[in-house]
């Protein structure tokens, strides 16, 4: 456990403590885990109105010039030069085994590539990008940027008192604004599941344009316990549970974020870090020894993460890498690895927590249906 006074803070830290938060270390940075409301109504909140999220510890950095988005593909196997100007998509820095090194967002804006990583991740993937790509594009950190979310079914009227023109974009586009003088990139993206945006801007911007956020009737903050809960009920990954540098993207279940010019016989298939292993993960070739699953307990036992899977005889299956017992789902919900002939929908498996067994079926994810908003 850090102490808490030798962590990286975020330009809100001083509204956190004014808002009540209970802080905590996630990925070098002091955060908040929750505020007085609690975790559950601060789920809650955000499936039913807007929550606001301070997500100022992910990176933020750009890659610009001619090559950037060739680069780019080089690195993850997914399309990135034919990705229309304004447009995001979820990408997977893979290492020559094919491991998962981090997953991001990334944005072709026109002028350059903007890209997110995960918070824990950040000085790593840069380090490795700039050892791959540095010499064919401009790789620009911009670490110093804040990051909030807005997430849930009321975000769009919150926001757009403040950024007008917001309510066009639809789902994984996003376009430039200004607040105060301040330069601001927004997406209408998120990761609960919900419609919401992700609004990128100046440190110096970010407590008057968050403190401008919570005036607006719809909007509470929400803190890192419920955000977990919001992205395992809809089934999303978090990086360093659910996937990392040992989980291939067939083996974590990520086929639908390969496009299918970088599969076999795609225009620009392969040429990705691991490709060989990864594309014949894909076609069926190189067998897999495990799967992500999605898991509902059938007894009201939350089974968390780490926890033993087995089949019916006792025999040791996988492992859980995500649960709790989902607010909205009210069902204890999880994902893990199984093997290969465990994962089909409907599969009954258990789980061994404190020595009791928990009869568990695999089940399809999301868990809660997703709200984005696709026009």
């Amino acid at each position: 456990m850090s102490d808490l006074n030798d962590l990286h803070k975020t330009p809100l830290h001083a509204l956190h403590l004014e808002l009540g938060a209970r802080m905590v270390p996630f990925a070098g940075y002091a955060m908040p885990v929750q505020y007085p409301a609690g975790l559950m109504a601060e789920h809650h909140h955000t499936r039913s109105a807007a929550g606001l999220f301070d997500v100022s510890h992910m990176g933020q950095l750009t890659l610009s010039g001619p090559d950037a988005a060739a680069a780019f593909e080089s690195l993850m196997p997914v399309d990135v030069i034919g990705l229309g100007v304004n447009k995001q998509r979820y990408g997977l820095l893979l290492n020559d085994q094919g491991g998962i090194i981090d997953d991001l967002m990334f944005v072709n804006r026109g002028s350059d590539i903007f890209v997110i990583v995960n918070g824990a991740c950040k000085d790593g993937d840069l380090a490795h990008i700039q050892a791959r790509i540095g010499g064919r594009c401009t790789v620009t950190p911009q670490f110093d940027r804040a990051l909030l979310a807005l997430q849930g079914p009321q975000a769009v009227t919150a926001l757009s008192r403040l950024l007008p023109g917001v309510e066009q974009l639809v789902f994984m586009t996003g376009m430039p604004a200004t607040w105060n003088g301040g330069d601001l990139y927004i997406t209408r993206s998120g990761y609960t599941g919900e419609d919401g945006f992700e609004i990128s801007l100046p440190a110096d911007r970010a407590d008057a344009f968050a403190r401008a956020l919570l005036a607006q009737p719809e909007v509470k903050p929400i803190g890192l316990g419920a955000r977990n809960s919001l992205r395992l009920e809809a089934g999303l990954c978090l990086y360093g549970n659910d996937i990392d540098v040992t989980t291939t993207p067939v083996e974590a279940a990520l086929n639908w974020a390969i496009q299918k010019v970088r599969r076999t016989g795609g225009e620009r298939a392969g040429g990705f870090p691991g490709s060989d292993l990864v594309l014949a993960q894909l076609d069926g070739t190189q067998a897999l020894t495990r799967k992500r699953v999605g898991l509902i307990a059938l007894e009201r036992v939350p089974v968390r993460e780490h926890t033993e899977l087995q089949d019916l005889q006792g025999e040791t299956i996988g492992e859980v890498t995500s649960g709790l017992l989902g607010p909205s789902a009210d069902n204890p919900v999880a994902m893990g690895y199984v093997k290969p002939e465990f994962a089909a929908v409907g599969s009954r498996i258990q789980a061994l927590v404190r020595g009791k067994v928990v009869p568990m079926e695999v089940a399809p994810m999301p868990f809660v249906p997703n709200r984005y908003f696709r026009g």
